[in-house]
């Protein structure tokens, strides 16, 4: 990669102009905005990730600048989730912190029950961000000079919305994709696409007219309300429920109603002077609320349309071992379970917000660690690319610091095997861990802390008992007896050295080297297609002895794992 490829620099440097064109000297205002209807899943981590890695290069950069998260929780409550007994249809329509919490939960209101594991992840992950509730913005009176502005204009922004309602609606707005989507991508898409709801919101036209004002009923508190009519000098606002109820209120001291989401929108870029925020897919069609809006904050509101890419969706892989419910999305909290926060935060910080990607909870993660222990070392090594430095940098550092890191970080595929060997016994890893580098041991688990516990999760969360690795109790007798001179012979090469070789390194020489010596090579030879042919075929011997079957982890850490007396009585020596 380039450096023309380190997308967040590039945002940096535009949000910084215009910040200093618009108000200069002032704080630059960054923002996210997330709706806690139900788990925030990992597409939604993108609202905030992209804002956070700007602002926290525009802080680093020495500039005053704020990330704002705008929790929807006034926000309708839409529908009951799988999962969740049916009666709660019976709040459909009210706002999301009216609504009582799923059965079992601790939490106050539906709102704050799905909040709280994402700002537990955020603050794990590094993200600060000034909070705000929208319930609380809404019935605390801080909108309301903004509200009564709206409702006095609302024969222009009824005439913008119009320029849109005629029209043929097209197809949302596409991100870039990769190759074919497969079943857990096209799920984690299409809870990307859907969003908060909010996308699709009525935008306030009514029999009586237009007004950009729905008020929550008084009576049954949802906002199943239709407005019938507004004077503007006095402020009284009448409006039916469909509950039966009807009533007249003073607009002016109302705090039970929100502006309709197309107007909510570029008000608040107005009001908190937001110079940057990007969106997902729901947002960007034609006549959606981001192309609207951008005319609404300049020709109502006096303001200006933040800086606003546009971000794919993010794909999973292994996603069915982690959802909860059918169709469920992983959220960055079931991330945090078995990755550290760096490798969850460059995954986000690798990709500009128009590329697709996935977050790993397969085998796939193995591979992942790999390439992000590689880079790490590329960037020690000073041998790594620019904008690759960048992405590391900000994944492992933010402007307030370094983030959390294992002292001792051994490849995680490597810790995985240990765990699944073992069943976790900590006796029994500490030995093994130990073993691994004998010219430099480990002294204690908390130096492989807090990989060795994402790895431990990992395979007892999502691998499955299929697939999970059983060392054998006993030997297999009658494969050892019908075994040709050829594959005892290898059998005895490796036992005889294996106490000289008995740690990893040692270990993979020896395992990768006993075809070369039966073959006549030197322990160096480079590998011909007929060694590997070899190879491959001593391995699945050593595989079918110890755990009963022709695959399963890396060799070497198999060994270690069993231990050298195990070892030696299931191979026959």
């Amino acid at each position: 990669m380039s450096a023309e490829a380190d997308w967040v620099s590039r945002f940096a440097d535009e949000v910084i102009a215009e910040a200093e064109r618009r108000a200069p000297g002032k704080t630059i205002v960054c923002a996210s905005g997330l709706s806690p209807s139900g788990p925030v899943h990992l597409g939604n981590l993108r609202e905030v990730m992209t804002p956070h890695l700007v602002a926290d290069e525009i802080r680093r950069r020495g500039y005053d600048v704020v990330h704002i998260l705008s929790w929807d929780d006034y926000d309708r409550f839409r529908k009951v989730p799988a999962g969740v007994d049916s009666s709660w249809s019976e709040h459909i329509g009210k706002p999301l912190t009216s609504v009582p919490a799923p059965p079992g939960s601790e939490y106050a209101n539906w709102a704050e029950h799905f909040k709280a594991p994402m700002a537990a992840a955020m603050a794990e992950m590094g993200i600060e961000v000034r909070a705000i509730s929208q319930t609380a913005q809404y019935t605390s009176g801080v909108y309301r000079e903004q509200i009564l502005f709206a409702m006095r204009e609302r024969g222009r922004i009824d005439a913008i919305l119009d320029r849109y309602r005629t029209k043929d609606k097209p197809a949302p707005a596409k991100a870039k994709q990769g190759p074919a989507v497969d079943a857990a991508d096209a799920a984690a898409a299409e809870a990307a696409a859907e969003g908060s709801g909010a996308a699709g919101e009525d935008d306030g036209k009514v029999a009586a007219g237009y007004f950009p004002y729905k008020p929550y009923c008084s009576v049954c508190e949802r906002d199943m309300t239709t407005v019938t009519g507004y004077d503007d000098e006095t402020t009284e606002l009448s409006y039916t429920c469909v509950c039966g109820h009807a009533e007249t209120v003073r607009l002016s001291e109302h705090n039970h109603g929100k502006l309709v989401w197309k107007v909510d929108w570029p008000m608040r870029w107005a009001y908190e002077g937001v110079a940057f925020e990007p969106s997902g897919v729901d947002h960007h069609s034609s006549g959606s609320s981001w192309v609207v809006g951008g005319q609404i904050v300049s020709e109502v509101f006096g303001g200006e349309q933040p800086i606003g890419p546009m971000y794919a969706f993010v794909g999973i892989s292994g996603m069915a071992k982690m959802s909860s419910s059918k169709g469920a999305v992983p959220t960055a909290a079931d991330a945090l379970q078995i990755m550290e926060a760096p490798l969850l935060r460059w995954l986000y910080a690798r990709r500009k917000p128009n590329q697709s990607f996935k977050v790993a909870f397969d085998q796939e993660i193995q591979r992942m660690y790999d390439e992000w222990d590689s880079l790490g070392r590329k960037v020690a090594d000073g041998a790594a690319q620019p904008a690759d430095v960048a992405a590391y940098t900000r994944a492992s550092t933010t402007a307030a610091g370094p983030l959390p890191a294992t002292p001792r970080p051994l490849p995680y595929r490597t810790l995985a095997s240990i765990v699944d060997i073992t069943t976790g016994d900590t006796d029994q890893t500490l030995r093994i861990l130990r073993e691994l580098d004998p010219s430099d041991p480990i002294t204690s688990l908390d130096e492989a802390r807090p990989r060795l516990d994402r790895a431990a999760r990992w395979i007892t969360t999502q691998v499955p008992a299929e697939q999970r690795t059983r060392v054998r109790d006993e030997p297999d007798t009658q494969l050892l007896a019908s075994l040709g001179e050829r594959d005892r012979e290898s059998l005895r090469l490796l036992l005889d050295r294996l106490d000289e070789h008995w740690s990893l390194d040692g270990l993979t020489t020896l395992v990768y080297g006993v075809p070369k010596i039966q073959a006549g090579l030197t322990p160096d030879a480079k590998p011909t297609p007929e060694l590997k042919v070899a190879q491959r075929e001593f391995f699945a011997l050593l595989y079918t002895l110890l755990v009963g079957r022709d695959t399963g982890p890396r060799l070497p850490t198999l060994l270690l794992a069993a231990g050298a007396p195990r070892v030696r009585a299931l191979l026959g020596g």
